[in-house]
């Protein structure tokens, strides 16, 4: 809920305090899910090597422990992290590794958050055409499950059909 309302400080304090439980327990999985937490307030803080540095361990932990789900989920983190650092192929690798592993094990949310990030890259690269395709995918996904994301992958569908020359204003 921290972050929700912005405080950013506090909800790594408290993602730090439950890794440290989670830590002495010796509860990998939930290690796991703290350190994807962190990653995903690093990179809302602009801190990029420590958000990083968190998914990639959130990733190797959850490898180690064979989630899948998990796994998925820090590859998207990396996905959006690698899009924030201008990196669209590196960006678009981790997602396509995402929504592979969403795909088999049908997880709406984390292939909805993979096509978006797919999307994303291709418009970054100029590919207008793949890149609507991939964030169609995405709010159709988004809208089944009734997810906030939909509202977001509108707006940018929204914004890419008034481009001139897009696919979607030649429609």
């Amino acid at each position: 809920m921290q972050v929700l309302t912005g405080g950013y400080a506090a909800a790594v304090v408290t993602l730090q305090q439950a890794l440290a439980v989670y830590r002495d327990l010796g509860d990998r999985a939930g290690q796991a899910e703290a350190m994807d937490g962190l990653g995903f307030v690093h990179g809302l803080t602009g801190d990029y090597p420590s958000a990083a540095a968190c998914h990639q361990q959130a990733l190797e932990l959850s490898r180690d422990l064979g989630a899948r789900h998990d796994q998925a989920d820090a590859l998207n983190g990396l996905g959006e992290l690698s899009s924030r650092t201008a990196e669209t192929q590196q960006a678009r690798d981790y997602h396509t590794r995402a929504l592979a592993i969403a795909r088999e094990l049908g997880g709406p949310l984390e292939e909805a958050r993979a096509l978006e990030g797919i999307g994303h890259s291709h418009l970054r690269d100029g590919n207008p055409g793949e890149g609507i395709a991939h964030l169609e995918q995405a709010l159709a996904i988004y809208q089944r499950i009734g997810v906030p994301g939909a509202r977001r992958v509108q707006e940018t569908l929204r914004l890419q059909a008034l481009k001139p020359g897009s696919p979607s204003s030649m429609q």
